[in-house]
């Protein structure tokens, strides 16, 4: 899993659900819009590694919505995505700031795929494998956590929302966030949950000083490096 998030912007109810689904199951962190101005709200909220863009949109089309980005000094990466097929379609996306263009019908491998090769070009993708907040390690390739330098262990979804909030390190997540990345469509969303799990890393981690989980009242929880 590699935590990259991504902005699904696409009108089509069942499509955009499906790709959001796919999306998710290889690991990035999805948020959908279904149309142009939702698109342009999202992204300073969600502040997205790149965005997935319908050309067709009822509102603005994803040309507007690249042109608007661009024209307020935004390079976030686009990835297009379109029915039509005409040159003169590809040309303009890619000359307005499009990162790349990839034509429906398309596989769900070639999706990701696509947005995994522009993530990698434009040095969006967060492939490191160790995740760090202070003395505090996460090594995704041997599945290891550290606090100072000794070996905590952790539940899979202890480790799972650990993972998630250092990704988003110095980031405040809300419960749905947090609800919706780690436990996804597996829960039915209490958010009671989260509060429980926040504690059990607490009791494991942040024990002793200085401490690195903090809550934010009304907003959600963050970790991030000791305040000098």
């Amino acid at each position: 899993m590699t935590g990259e998030r991504l902005l699904l912007v696409d009108d089509e109810d069942n499509l955009r659900s499906m790709l959001e689904a796919a999306l998710r199951h290889s690991g990035f962190e999805v948020h959908p819009a279904a149309n142009g101005r939702a698109a342009l709200e999202a992204v300073g909220e969600v502040q997205p590694d790149l965005i997935v863009l319908d050309v067709m949109l009822p509102d603005l089309d994803g040309f507007a919505v690249c042109q608007r980005l661009r024209s307020e000094g935004n390079r976030t990466p686009v990835l297009f995505l379109t029915a039509r097929d005409g040159t003169e379609d590809k040309v303009r996306g890619l000359t307005l700031g499009g990162d790349d263009y990839l034509i429906k019908p398309f596989s769900l491998d070639e999706l990701v795929a696509r947005i995994t090769a522009v993530l990698r070009r434009t040095g969006a993708t967060r492939e490191d494998s160790r995740l760090v907040c202070a003395d505090l390690e996460l090594d995704d390739d041997a599945h290891r956590v550290t606090r100072g330098g000794e070996d905590v262990a952790l539940s899979p979804t202890e480790y799972n929302l650990l993972r998630y909030l250092l990704l988003n390190k110095e980031r405040v997540l809300s419960k749905s966030q947090i609800l919706d990345h780690v436990w996804q469509y597996d829960f039915g969303g209490d958010g009671g949950v989260v509060e429980t799990y926040i504690g059990y890393l607490r009791k494991k981690l942040d024990h002793d000083d200085p401490k690195l989980i903090h809550t934010v009242r009304g907003v959600g929880y963050t970790i991030r490096e000791p305040r000098t």
